[in-house]
């Protein structure tokens, strides 16, 4: 049986979680779920399910957990010996190459990210416009994700067809 799936969480990594963590809660306005800690590669159950997904020889990282206003989970990593990509915006290559999140006042949550070392990528952009009040913008946080903001929600956006 087939039926839509609810969304859990996305994964970051960046090169600094103390940093990620104030730019996440105050510039989104997440919640800190779970502090910064440390992993290590262990018999624990945590250790064992990283080298599941790592294999073997992961030695540690750190790792924090944010949550959004609407349940979605912000898992951020710190890995040791990070390197940030040449080019962080390879669209071309298949892959999670964004996120997004929503907020009415689009001019105001850039202006955030922008103060808080974050960049904006792009014009904030109407998509039907004349027809619909609906907008979207990509930035980047300080870090290199690349983060999509639009004014209405997903299904609002895009309903009634194609353009």
């Amino acid at each position: 049986m087939s039926y839509p799936r609810t969304f859990s969480h996305i994964g970051l990594s960046v090169p600094n979680l103390e940093q990620a963590v104030k730019f996440y809660t105050e510039v989104m306005g997440w919640y800190v779920i779970m502090e910064p800690a440390v992993v290590v590669e262990d018999d624990s159950a945590i250790g064992v399910m990283c080298t599941d997904v790592f294999g073997k020889g992961w030695g540690e990282f750190r790792i924090a957990h944010l949550a959004t206003g609407d349940k979605i989970g912000i898992e951020l990593f710190e890995f040791p010996e990070n390197e940030q990509p040449e080019n962080n915006f390879e669209y071309w290559k298949t892959g999670i190459f964004h996120y997004c999140v929503q907020d009415p006042d689009v001019e105001g949550l850039v202006e955030k990210i922008v103060e808080h070392g974050g960049k904006q990528r792009m014009p904030i952009r109407e998509y039907y416009p004349g027809e619909k009040p609906y907008r979207m913008v990509y930035c980047e946080d300080p870090f290199g994700n690349l983060v999509e903001i639009y004014s209405h929600s997903y299904e609002l956006t895009y309903s009634e067809g194609a353009y």
